[in-house]
């Protein structure tokens, strides 16, 4: 059984990432509208706050399906999980997302009862930054020292 592979290392500046990506470009205009529209009914966010988290969690997400089978212990903090969220609760729209972007398959969300707190959110966002999608930093650095609660070494997210 081969070990579980490391975490990757933050070889890069912020400054150094190419924006080549628009996670905009992941769902469709009527499921962008509605998420936001959710996460502005649940929470206290306008409009600007609820774009910009739902933006981060299709990123995460669609870097999540992409780099399913490397074990990197990907994972969003607290304020860009709650976008996930959200976006899982709305079930329909959740499914046919995984279908299109995940081979047909259904990313499940299993997470774990303890935090790790060992810098794998800061890790994330550095790996959702590689694969070119913009990172609105201050949303994920909130969190930077924490992680959601992934099983090390698993493909959680």
């Amino acid at each position: 059984m081969a070990a579980p592979a490391r975490a990757p290392a933050i070889l890069k500046d912020r400054e150094a990432y190419e924006v080549t990506r628009d996670p905009r470009d992941y769902v469709s205009p009527d499921v962008w509208e509605r998420e936001v529209t959710l996460l502005m009914r649940d929470y206290p966010f306008d409009q600007v706050m609820a774009e910009r988290l739902f933006s981060a969690a299709v990123s995460y997400l669609i870097t999540a399906m992409e780099k399913w089978s490397q074990q990197l212990e990907l994972c969003a903090g607290r304020i860009v999980d709650i976008a996930v969220h959200v976006f899982i609760l709305d079930t329909v729209n959740y499914r046919e997302f995984c279908a299109q972007h995940f081979d047909g398959k259904f990313l499940e969300h299993i997470p774990q009862i303890k935090f790790k707190n060992d810098g794998s959110v800061e890790r994330t966002a550095h790996v959702i930054a590689d694969l070119g999608f913009p990172v609105d930093w201050s949303l994920w650095e909130a969190d930077f020292a924490k992680c959601g609660p992934c099983s090390p070494g698993s493909n959680c997210h």
